[in-house]
């Protein structure tokens, strides 16, 4: 599974470097702590799901395809789905904003107050179940399940990049794609602007339906009105949904941290997961069939690992706890249960536990600083 980890490894380094490259040149601002809720809100969910979108797809295009592309050209699919994808989006996306339900799906990736490339991974656990439905449509067609994947990858990659806060003006490029000059309209807190420039990858889809809009010339700021997020990706993906439920309108105030840790183990703490997390992804890829327990174990610790690390972002002793119980889980069970010895294992869960324990301690490269709350 080498193929599905190298873009996980690249997409953490140019995140981590344009952090550091902002931090240094002082071009926009970074919060490294909402860069790290960025990176954590749901990476390991939100392979299981988007695992399901191509299990769902591969079912319908292998058995209920009505093969309405097969006898077109080769180049003529490709196209043709390279389009019917990205027009496909714009209206999802659109959808998300029009109804409340799927708006309590999208909100999340709309909650990050800070323009970079960490942005472009913030999203809700669940965001690639609301697509499962909107793309069957090219499953139905008969659009193989290798072209369809493919072209997401084509189009998110795009989506990623257009989070950028360091790419420039595009000069001509930008009358027929969407560019970060573009996107950044779509995440403007003040106005309507969230509710325009909803395409992907082409920007002339905004302009047909009359949705497309230039970056206000006035102060602007990025995020959405109301409570802030609460940096942990449980909640965050959950409680828009319970809101709708209680039909709560007052918007809750949030718990005041107890105590706040260094950003720089912050950061150590979020790259050790991310390291499991390729580990995973190199053992088992998108696999379903033929899971084990060992894989669902590794998954579930993983998933956890998130949250705790979240709260611990959050100021939550909780987190602090959390972190190390999964920390001491993990070792126990990849090098005493799973007996996995290799160099990769043994280092990855190794440094993840002697993390935990620094920082429960409070030791480290900067002590843990806890706040008087009376």
């Amino acid at each position: 599974m080498n193929e599905l980890t190298f873009p996980i490894i690249f997409m953490l380094a140019v995140v981590i470097a344009e952090g550091l490259v902002i931090a240094k040149t002082q071009k926009g601002t970074v919060s490294w702590q909402e860069l790290v809720f960025n990176l954590n809100s749901g990476h390991i969910m939100l392979w299981l799901f988007r695992g399901l979108e191509l299990f769902c797809y591969g079912f319908v295009v292998s058995h209920y395809s009505f093969h309405l592309v097969e006898n077109w050209p080769t180049a003529l699919v490709w196209v043709f789905t390279i389009f019917a994808w990205d027009f496909g989006f714009y209206w999802l996306h659109r959808l998300h904003h029009t109804y409340r339900i799927l708006w309590a799906v999208h909100v999340v990736h709309h909650q990050g107050e800070h323009y970079n490339l960490s942005l472009g991974v913030r999203n809700s656990w669940y965001s690639s179940l609301t697509s499962i439905p909107f793309f069957m449509l090219l499953a139905l067609m008969g659009i193989p399940l290798e072209v369809f994947i493919t072209v997401s990858i084509l189009h998110y990659t795009i989506q990623f990049f257009n989070h950028s806060a360091l790419i420039p003006r595009l000069g001509w490029l930008e009358k027929v794609m969407v560019t970060p000059q573009h996107h950044r309209v779509h995440h403007v807190k003040e106005g309507h602007y969230s509710n325009r420039n909803f395409a992907g990858s082409f920007i002339f889809w905004d302009k047909l339906f009359g949705t497309f809009s230039k970056l206000p010339e006035e102060e602007h700021h990025f995020g959405i009105k109301g409570t802030p997020a609460s940096e942990n990706p449980f909640i965050d993906s959950n409680l828009p949904f319970w809101k709708m439920v209680r039909r709560q309108r007052k918007p809750s105030e949030k718990p005041a941290p107890l105590f706040r840790i260094n950003q720089f183990s912050l950061v150590i703490g979020t790259l050790l997961l991310f390291i499991l997390v390729i580990g995973y992804v190199y053992l088992y890829g998108y696999g379903y069939q033929g899971t084990t327990l060992q894989q669902a174990i590794l998954f579930v610790l993983l998933a956890l690992g998130t949250v705790a690390l979240s709260g611990i972002s959050d100021g939550r002793k909780s987190g602090l706890i959390s972190w190390f119980f999964i920390a001491c889980s993990l070792l126990i069970c990849v090098l005493f249960v799973w007996q996995w010895t290799t160099p990769f294992w043994v280092f990855a869960t190794c440094a993840l536990w002697l993390h935990s324990l620094l920082i429960l301690i409070g030791v480290g490269r900067k002590p843990i600083q806890v706040l008087n709350v009376s």
